[in-house]
């Protein structure tokens, strides 16, 4: 597959650029928010440079984050 496949291919199939992306900014910023509260600097880089598909911050958000609150009570 060339250059210009690849283009053709990405411009017919654009709406499945759109739907990754409403898929993927929402749990990155949210993933983000929540690394930046608890200080967890190694995190907050690792969502921030690492492109998941949203899967990295989903385990941040639902499992490290809450191991967290677990142990501050």
């Amino acid at each position: 597959m060339n250059i210009t496949e690849s283009l053709n291919y990405i411009q017919q199939h654009s709406w499945m650029l759109w739907l990754i992306l409403l898929w993927v900014v929402p749990w990155k910023g949210y993933g983000l928010w929540k690394a930046a509260q608890n200080k967890d600097q190694i995190w907050f880089v690792a969502i921030l440079v690492l492109n998941t598909l949203g899967i990295l911050p989903i385990i941040y958000i639902f499992f490290i984050n809450k191991n967290k609150k677990v142990k501050n009570k």
